[in-house]
């Protein structure tokens, strides 16, 4: 989990870099990472029920040379339609080595009573890769080209297998839960409302976090104030505003580590639905605040601190919000269908963001509207009946 999404953390990095080089409106290379992103959305079912099918392993072994491909191949590419399509593989290979089969994994492994901080715990290594990611692409590009990083990161994703052998994958389903088949359980959750928001609530999170993470280094280095001399920033070595776009990506990953590991703690106590509700609320008011002041080093880093503490902080209570109401057996599955809304908002984040970028000249409409569905996400999650839905192939009233 921490070195996949080091490297996927690390995209928007690259956004002006390759631009640059091929003299390539911002939309085209943004079109590649929502393309990557909804390639995602689309393979973590698949490989939820891969991994179901024919084992976790496999499935991450699969999931991990998909990625290293796609970025060997990327490095390669010298037209916008190529990167777009060769993203998809990167796409499904993070899909094979991130939240919906790596979770499943963990759930299955935790008791009741620990499983939304386990949950948080799995979680927060990603946010850790967050931390590293960024940086490290940043000082890479440093000293070599965009295309020699790519094939970098594609090695160092195919190291994270020798994790595999310690890995255990210990089954708590109960017994009506494994006489219950996939097609039964996805019948009974489809015609769930609570299911249906679940679905819808998790868009905004997609939007919110794929926007920042593809765009903010380019908003921060275009938009922000001079980080001035003597400052405290400057006396650290972040002299311009790329490096604090970097720099940005990397606090919002730690201070992530935290809020994830509070989302867990607080998971196994309070309603999930409402602590969800909360954080998109949060969320909604921080992005508002921030657009509203003028952009400086200063709010930046605040910025970067507040929304870092609920960034991931959904994935642990979603997931075991999947996991409580629809039990653990196909929990990868049906997980990785609300991912795919999650992945969706994902897209239309990444692209919507480069393609009124050109419109407009700047991100201010775009980050709008993720307020917006911000908001709405909040809402969304109220109405949720957070109760597990009885076993047997009985449809649930």
């Amino acid at each position: 989990m921490l070195i996949s999404f080091a490297v996927r953390a690390s995209f928007g990095v690259f956004q002006i870099p390759i631009a640059t080089e091929f003299n390539w409106p911002r939309a085209e290379f943004s079109l590649a990472i929502a393309i990557q992103n909804l390639a995602w959305g689309i393979g973590q079912p698949i490989f939820g029920a891969i991994a179901e099918k024919i084992g976790d392993r496999k499935a991450i072994i699969l999931g991990a040379l998909l990625y290293a491909a796609g970025l060997v191949l990327s490095s390669f590419a010298v037209t916008p339609q190529a990167h777009q399509l060769l993203e998809i593989l990167v796409g499904f290979g993070i899909a094979g080595t991130g939240f919906g089969v790596i979770l499943a994994v963990v759930g299955r492994a935790a008791s009741d009573q620990n499983r939304s901080m386990a949950l948080a715990i799995a979680t927060a290594a990603g946010s850790a890769g967050q931390v590293v990611g960024a940086p490290v692409a940043e000082w890479l590009l440093a000293f070599m080209t965009w295309q020699w990083v790519f094939i970098a990161f594609a090695a160092i994703i195919l190291t994270s297998l020798a994790a595999l052998p310690m890995m255990r994958t210990p089954q708590t389903a109960t017994k009506a839960e494994l006489e219950e088949s996939l097609g039964q359980i996805l019948v009974k959750a489809f015609k769930d409302p609570s299911y249906t928001m679940i679905f819808l609530g998790f868009f905004s999170c997609g939007y919110q976090l794929a926007f920042i993470t593809a765009h903010f280094p380019a908003l921060v280095t275009e938009m922000c104030g001079p980080i001035a001399p003597g400052s405290m920033l400057h006396s650290a070595g972040i002299t311009t505003t790329s490096a604090l776009g970097a720099i940005a990506i990397s606090v919002i990953g730690l201070a992530n580590i935290a809020g994830t590991l509070a989302a867990g703690w607080a998971g196994n106590r309070f309603s999930k639905k409402y602590l969800l509700a909360g954080i998109y609320t949060a969320r909604t008011l921080i992005a508002a605040a921030f657009i509203l002041t003028p952009i400086t080093p200063g709010t930046v880093m605040v910025f970067s601190v507040a929304m870092g503490a609920l960034w991931l902080a959904t994935v642990p209570l979603t997931s075991g919000l999947v996991a409580h109401i629809y039990g653990l057996r196909y929990m990868g599955t049906l997980y990785g269908i609300v991912f795919f809304s999650h992945q969706l908002g994902s897209f239309l984040g990444v692209w919507l963001g480069g393609r009124m970028y050109d419109l407009t000249g700047d991100y201010t409409a775009v980050w709008w509207i993720g307020v917006g569905v911000g908001a709405f996400s909040a809402l969304v999650h109220l109405p949720i009946r957070e109760r597990p839905l009885p076993k047997g192939t009985a449809a649930a009233a």
